[in-house]
């Protein structure tokens, strides 16, 4: 299943332009993308902004900036090195997050049941992009499992 805004329910909704609000370490995110576009700002108040956004909206705000000479993104007043475990413990725990508290956003996910989940115009090369298309399956792959398997508890 091709995860893309253009798509059809669910790829439509696990979208990180989607409209998804939660809140991520206390503050309130209108949809991933925002979150993402965040983490290229090392003000605190820039991110807070950012994360009012979604959508294309988000996308252009983070466009312009250029964390892409030193490979560092920010969150909180904390670097993180974009290809470091720690900011991949931080992306994941930030689609917990979503997919906990935005019922929509996970229903969505579990309705994908089995299916591989690709991205097919994401970017493969982390010094291109906040995630590339490998690790947003991923992300998305290993939040369904975890739901699933608390869904199978529940019955």
């Amino acid at each position: 299943m091709d995860i893309h805004s253009g798509g059809a329910y669910p790829a439509s909704r696990l979208t990180n332009f989607a409209y998804n609000n939660f809140i991520f370490d206390d503050v309130k995110v209108a949809g991933m993308e925002g979150l993402l576009q965040a983490f290229k700002h090392d003000k605190v108040h820039i991110q807070i902004h950012v994360c009012t956004l979604s959508g294309m909206a988000a996308k252009k705000r983070g466009a312009k900036r250029n964390w892409r000479r030193d490979q560092t993104l920010y969150w909180q007043e904390k670097e993180y090195d974009r290809h470091g475990q720690e900011y991949q413990d931080l992306l994941m725990r930030a689609y917990m997050a979503m997919f906990t508290q935005n019922e929509g956003a996970r229903n969505a996910l579990l309705a994908t049941g089995a299916a591989t989940l690709t991205h097919s115009i994401g970017k493969k090369k982390e010094s291109e992009t906040v995630l590339t298309e490998r690790e947003f399956c991923s992300l998305l792959m290993r939040c369904r499992s975890h739901f699933q398997a608390l869904e199978k508890k529940r019955k």
